[in-house]
């Protein structure tokens, strides 16, 4: 009886061998991946829920971008309340988290490179602003939810909640909010939108969703291709930016993840060179 309760043991790796991927494991992967994306933006969404009546949100919101390479933005949740509006891009990576405010590129355990949340966010608030009044352009805040999976390397100001770009980890997103919306109701008298403002934003930003399901599969598709451009770019580029030379792995890693480089590859007689 004792047994039935112990956890269940993990099967042990089976030896590594050379063979390529099959395609059905390929798309079990993918499908597992979009299975977990599904459950986090679930999550998310029963947070937004539990906000005030008079507070509304967006999840999945598809707009057109000109500045974007697809020619849209689709932006995973918005939330507008009395005191900002709150644009937050979802993330379900795995392991260390590397970035910063002023880097263009950030990393996952230190090798895995992939676009600043924060620049993507940005071009996702900008969209929002070419549908809305400027009047309103003012009240943003951009903020970036992570997974408990993952554990951050970022700069300390992106914690703060002075900061109107925060990085939070998906389970304290309301807390964030709510004391984002406590500041600004102590520095201001008077809310910044009404309630009759917040329902003619949602009413708009909800007017501009594209719902197209052929268009947001292209959309789709056209990003996957993109990632899968740099995946190849990334793979190529283990040389020293220099000599050229080959460098390891584990080099390769030491230089992304350290700030001094700025996100290029030195040998180790080069690393010596930058200051």
């Amino acid at each position: 009886m004792f047994s039935f309760f112990k956890k269940k043991q993990e099967p042990k790796e089976a030896p590594k061998t050379p063979a390529t991927k099959t395609a059905s494991s390929t798309k079990s992967n993918e499908e597992w991946a979009n299975r977990k994306g599904e459950l986090g933006e679930y999550k998310i969404n029963i947070q937004l829920d539990q906000f005030p009546r008079n507070y509304k949100h967006l999840s999945d919101l598809m707009i057109e971008n000109v500045k974007s390479s697809t020619g849209y933005s689709q932006i995973d949740h918005i939330i507008i309340t009395p005191y900002g509006l709150f644009v937050i891009e979802t993330k379900n990576y795995q392991g260390m988290i590397y970035g910063g405010k002023d880097r263009k590129t950030w990393l996952v355990n230190g090798k895995f490179k992939m676009m600043s949340p924060l620049v993507q966010n940005y071009g996702h608030i900008h969209a929002v602003k070419k549908i809305i009044d400027s009047i309103y352009h003012d009240y943003f805040i951009s903020m970036v939810s992570f997974t408990k999976r993952c554990t951050f390397k970022i700069d300390e100001e992106l914690r703060k909640i002075s900061s109107n770009e925060l990085v939070v980890y998906d389970i304290e997103l309301t807390e964030f909010i709510n004391r984002k919306i406590a500041i600004h109701k102590l520095q201001n008298k008077e809310p910044f939108l009404s309630d009759l403002e917040i329902d003619s934003l949602y009413q708009k930003l909800t007017e501009a969703n594209i719902s197209d399901p052929t268009i947001r599969k292209q959309h789709v598709e056209n990003i996957k291709m993109a990632k899968d451009e740099n995946v190849k770019k990334d793979s190529e580029s283990s040389n020293c930016i220099i000599c050229q030379k080959p460098v390891s792995d584990k080099v390769k890693s030491f230089c992304l993840s350290n700030k001094k480089f700025n996100g290029e590859i030195y040998c180790y007689e080069h690393q010596r060179d930058i200051k």
